[in-house]
C-alpha cells in the first residue's frame, strides 16, 4: 500500500510539475517575444536575487525543510490541536520577519543593487532594477504563508494542489506579460509576480480546509515545536544562503559582460530546471515524507533503500535529459523562445549557456534527494558546511573559467561545483548508513550514459540528414527518435529502472 501511494503520488507531482514547466516555456517565449534579452529584461532577472533570497531563507527551503519533520511527529502523535498550534507559530513568525527584511530591503534597495547586485549596469538600469526589486518584494510577503502550507499539505502526504501552485504562478505571469506589459513596459511583469503569488497562495486553501486546518493569531516563540524547527533551520539557512550568495556572485560577474548576459544565463537556467523539476524535484518531493518517517523510526535499512532506488531512477531520467538539452537544445530554443525581440543572436547566446548548464540536470537532481536524506535525520549541519565547501569552489571555478567562456564558464562552474557538493554527500551518507548500495548506482549510471550516448549519435545522423530542415523538425524530430532510441538502447542493456516505469506510472510499485 504504501509503495503504491509513493508512485501514485509521484506520477500526480510529476504531471503537474511537466504541465506547470510548459507554462512555464511559454511565459519564457511570451516574455522573449516582449524583451528579447536586452537591458529591461536583465534588469528583471536581477531584481529577483534578493527577494528569492528572502523566500529561501524564511519560508522557502530553509524554514521548509526543518519545518516537515517536526510538524510530522505531532501529526504521527495524533495531536492535531497542537499540530496547528505549531502552524500557526511558525507561519506567523516567517509572515512577520519576512515583512520588516522586506521593508528595509525595499529602503536599501539603490544601494544594494549599486553595490552588490549589479555594479556592471548602466546607472538607469540601476534604477529599473531597484524599483523592480521594491515590487517583487510583495509577492515575496505572499510566499512567506504559501511556502509554508505548502510543508503543511505534503505533512499530509497531499501534493496535488501544492504541485499545480507553481502553474498558477507562470499564468499570473504571462497575464502580467500579455495584458500590463505592453501599457507598463518591464513593470508589468513585476505586477504579474504579484498576481502570480496570490494564485500559488489561493489555490492549497482548499487543501487546508479539508484537513480542517486552524490559525491561532499568536507569536508564541516560547512552543517546543517553534524552538525545534528554529534549532534545525539555523544551519539550513546559512546553507541556502550560500547557494544564493553564489548566485549574486554570478549575476555580479555577468552584469561585467554586456548587455544580454543576464538574461541569458537565466534563460539557460530556466530551461536546464526543465528537465531537473519534473524529475528530480517532483520525485525527491514525494519521497521526503517517506524519509522522514523512516529516519523517525531509526529505520536504516529503509532509510537506505528507499534513496538508492529513488537516485537510481533519477540516473535514468536524467542522464539522457542532459544530453539531450546539448544534442537538441539550439533548435528547440529555437522553436519555443525565437520570435519578436528574440532573435537568432539571442538564441545563440541563451545555448552558449545552456549547454553547460545541461550537466546539471543530472546533478542538481541527485542533490535534490541526497540532500533530504539528511534533513530527514533532521541534519542540517552537515549540508551546510558541504554546500559552503562547493560555493567556494564554484568561485575559484567562476573566475578560472569566464576568461576562456566567459558566462558559459559561469554556468559551467555551478555544475561542477554542484557535482562535488553531491559526491561528498554521497560519501558521507554512506558511511552513516553502511553503504548505498554502490554497485547497483554505478550500474545504472552506466547503463544510462551508454544509452544517452547511443541515443546522441541517433539524432546527429537524423539532423546530418536533414541539412535544410527547419528547427520544428530536428528539434521535436529528434527529441521523439532520441527518446526511442534510449529507451530501447537502456532497456536492452538491462535497466531495471526503466522495466520499472510502466509500473510506476500504473501505481503498482516503485523499486
Amino acid at each position: 500500500m504504501r509503495t503504491r501511494k509513493l508512485a501514485g503520488s509521484a506520477v500526480i507531482v510529476m504531471t503537474a510539475f511537466g504541465l506547470s514547466k510548459v507554462i512555464g516555456l511559454a511565459r519564457q517565449a511570451i516574455i522573449g517575444q516582449a524583451f528579447g534579452t536586452g537591458h529591461e529584461l536583465d534588469a528583471y532577472y536581477a531584481a529577483f536575487n534578493v527577494p528569492d533570497l528572502l523566500f529561501t531563507l524564511i519560508s522557502g527551503g530553509a524554514l521548509g525543510t526543518a519545518f516537515l519533520p517536526v510538524l510530522a511527529t505531532y501529526l504521527a502523535k495524533d495531536d492535531r490541536d497542537e499540530a496547528w498550534r505549531l502552524v500557526s507559530a511558525v507561519i506567523n513568525v516567517a509572515f512577520v520577519l519576512t515583512f520588516v527584511l522586506a521593508a528595509l530591503v525595499a529602503l536599501l534597495a539603490p544601494a544594494l543593487v549599486r553595490s552588490v547586485i549589479a555594479p556592471g549596469f548602466a546607472a538607469a538600469d540601476q534604477v529599473l532594477t531597484a524599483n523592480l526589486m521594491r515590487l517583487i518584494l510583495v509577492s515575496t510577503m505572499v510566499f512567506a504563508v504559501s511556502g509554508l502550507v505548502m510543508s503543511v499539505l505534503h505533512a499530509h502526504q497531499h501534493f496535488l494542489l501544492p504541485a499545480l501552485a507553481p502553474l498558477l504562478y507562470d499564468l499570473g505571469i504571462i497575464g502580467g506579460a500579455l495584458f500590463l506589459a505592453p501599457h507598463w513596459g518591464v513593470y508589468g511583469l513585476a505586477a504579474g509576480v504579484i498576481a502570480g503569488s496570490l494564485l500559488h497562495l489561493g489555490v492549497q486553501i482548499p487543501g487546508l480546509v479539508h484537513y480542517h486546518a486552524r490559525w491561532f493569531p499568536l507569536l508564541d516563540l516560547r512552543h517546543p515545536g517553534l524552538i525545534r524547527v528554529a534549532m534545525l533551520m539555523g544551519p539550513r539557512v546559512l546553507g541556502l544562503g550560500v547557494v544564493k550568495l553564489n548566485l549574486l556572485v554570478t549575476t555580479n560577474l555577468a552584469s561585467r559582460l554586456g548587455e544580454g548576459a543576464v538574461s541569458s544565463l537565466n534563460y539557460g537556467w530556466f530551461l536546464m530546471q526543465v528537465p531537473e523539476t519534473v524529475f528530480g524535484t517532483a520525485i525527491a518531493t514525494v519521497v521526503f515524507p517517506t524519509l522522514a518517517e523512516r529516519a523517525a523510526r531509526d529505520d536504516r535499512e529503509g532509510l537506505r533503500s528507499t534513496a538508492t532506488a529513488t537516485l537510481r531512477i533519477i540516473l535514468a531520467l536524467t542522464v539522457p535529459a542532459a544530453v539531450g538539452l546539448i544534442a537538441l537544445g539550439h533548435p528547440l530554443i529555437q522553436i519555443f523562445l525565437e520570435r519578436g525581440q528574440f532573435g537568432r543572436e539571442s538564441t545563440d547566446a541563451v545555448f552558449w549557456a545552456l549547454q553547460f548548464y545541461a550537466g546539471g540536470v543530472v546533478v542538481q537532481s541527485a542533490l535534490e534527494v541526497v540532500a533530504r536524506l539528511f534533513y530527514a535525520q533532521q541534519d542540517t549541519r552537515t549540508p551546510l558546511l558541504v554546500a559552503t565547501g562547493a560555493m567556494l569552489a564554484n568561485v575559484v571555478l567562476d573566475l578560472i573559467l569566464i576568461g576562456p567562456l566567459s558566462y558559459g564558464g559561469l554556468a559551467l562552474a555551478n555544475s561542477l561545483a554542484v557535482a562535488l557538493e553531491v559526491s561528498l554527500l554521497l560519501v558521507i551518507a554512506r558511511r552513516r548508513l553502511n553503504g548505498l548500495e554502490g554497485w547497483r548506482l554505478a550500474r545504472t549510471g552506466l547503463r544510462s550514459v551508454l544509452a544517452a550516448g547511443v541515443m546522441a549519435a541517433t539524432i546527429a545522423a537524423f539532423a546530418g540528414r536533414l541539412p535544410d530542415a527547419g528547427p520544428l523538425v530536428v528539434g521535436l524530430g529528434g527529441a521523439v527518435l532520441g527518446a526511442l532510441v534510449y529507451l530501447a538502447a537502456v532497456l536492452a542493456l538491462g535497466s531495471e529502472e526503466v522495466r520499472a516505469l510502466p509500473e510506476l506510472m500504473l501505481r503498482r510499485t516503485m523499486t
